[in-house]
């Protein structure tokens, strides 16, 4: 009756569920190396940018002028790209990219989001009304009582590291 997961709101999701209100916040981010960092959009044009194709990354570009695209089939393919000097940059969700580069410090998130963000909620099966009240009634009570936070601070912390803030992901 109702997914507590990483499940982001789509048009094509609402088609088939409810969804309540989000909690959490994504979007597109861009990684470098630390000694070539990308900052900004702008300093993309020209250059390969390395993206996993079918991802909102290679949707999201595809659509910018100037921008050369490295696509690959999966994560591991992208990120080896990036590792063997293949592309300036590699673009993914930010909230991934984050934990990647606590592992691989050698490489920075210089864009922490661009494009739209897109967010993530809880969903009900269509039409439970009572069931969608009651979920976005204890989504607004545990965002006052910081339980987002907290919760961020013991399980994603860790791995994103003291560079992304809770505000970089989680909805106040």
């Amino acid at each position: 009756d109702i997914v507590l997961a990483n499940f982001t709101v789509t048009p094509e999701r609402k088609d088939v569920v409810d969804f309540a209100k989000p909690y959490m916040k994504v979007s597109v981010g861009v990684i470098s190396p630390k000694n070539a960092p990308i900052n900004s959009a702008q300093e993309l044009k020209g250059k390969k940018l390395i993206v996993t194709k079918g991802t909102t990354a290679e949707n999201y570009f595809a659509k910018q002028s100037g921008v050369n695209l490295l696509k690959f089939d999966s994560k591991t393919q992208q990120f080896n790209a990036l590792k063997n000097g293949r592309g300036a940059a590699l673009a993914d969700d930010n909230s991934y990219l984050y934990a990647w580069v606590k592992k691989n410090p050698k490489y920075v998130v210089g864009i922490k989001s661009i494009g739209p963000r897109q967010y993530v909620s809880p969903a009900v099966n269509k039409g439970k009304r009572s069931l969608l009240k009651w979920t976005n009634h204890e989504i607004t009570k545990l965002t006052k009582e910081g339980f987002f936070v907290q919760d961020y601070q013991k399980e994603l912390a860790p791995y994103f590291g003291k560079d992304i803030k809770p505000t970089d992901i989680v909805l106040r």
